[in-house]
């Protein structure tokens, strides 16, 4: 006889363990693709097949690898592109934090789990109800991920060094593009759109009179300047 808590948990808020999978999936999918845009895009860069598949398997965080392939191609230094590398990716410290509390996995397990911290698998797991419904969807969303964004990489490159120059064929603006269909979605504030225009017109404005790699890390000022705003508009309405 199933244990009847178990089944409680598997279908409290209307959501069963097929839904979250299938959710959990839909996802994985759609973003998982991708990473034949962020394949072509390295090897448009310069770096090699190795390389490329090695940023995938050990860095897994899409925003970041685009940042540091395209502060490469732009010139700017192995330091810098890093740098801007590294700036992106530290949001996943923080969706770390919540999902530890959220996911409570065993220690001999989070160190793995932690490779899987990204937009995507934070996303697919805080919405749902459980913490059984959590952990589902977190493996899920990450195996999913991990496997298709690798082997998505992997085609890309093959595909870049198949056809040579990518210049020539638009491919080189197949990684912006990309980036740039994940991240609208996100922006459903005014806060937020703010930030990213600000943070456009920084880099573009920029980009003609600093070094490569250099204007995408003062385009991460954008969200301070956003809020320090915010801030004192919000303190002259309490003010009145």
């Amino acid at each position: 006889m199933a244990d009847p808590t178990v089944l409680e948990d598997a279908d409290i808020g209307g959501k069963t363990d097929r839904a979250v999978v299938r959710d959990a999936l839909g996802v994985g999918v759609a973003v998982g693709l991708s990473g034949f845009a962020f394949g072509v895009t390295s090897a448009g860069s310069g770096l090699t097949l190795l390389q490329t598949c090695t940023l995938s398997l050990l860095v897994f965080t899409g925003a970041s690898q685009f940042a540091l392939v395209g502060a490469l191609a732009a010139g700017g230094s192995p330091f810098t592109a890093a740098a801007g590398a590294f700036f992106l990716g530290v949001r996943n410290a923080f969706y770390g934090l919540r999902l530890s509390q959220l996911l409570a996995l065993p220690r001999l397990v989070r160190p793995f789990a932690a490779q899987w911290v990204i937009d995507e698998t934070a996303a697919v797991t805080l919405a749902q109800p459980t913490r059984r419904a959590a952990r589902l969807g977190f493996a899920v969303t990450g195996l999913c991920l991990y496997i298709l964004w690798n082997l998505t990489t992997l085609l890309g490159a093959l595909g870049a060094e198949a056809i040579g120059d990518t210049d020539a064929w638009g491919l080189d603006a197949a990684g912006p593009a990309v980036f740039l269909a994940l991240l609208a979605p996100m922006l459903k504030t005014g806060s937020e759109r703010a930030v990213a225009a600000l943070a456009v017109l920084l880099g573009l404005g920029l980009l003609p009179v600093l070094p490569g790699g250099v204007p995408v890390l003062l385009a991460a000022l954008a969200a301070p300047v956003v809020l320090w705003a915010d801030g004192r508009r919000n303190g002259r309405g309490d003010a009145r």
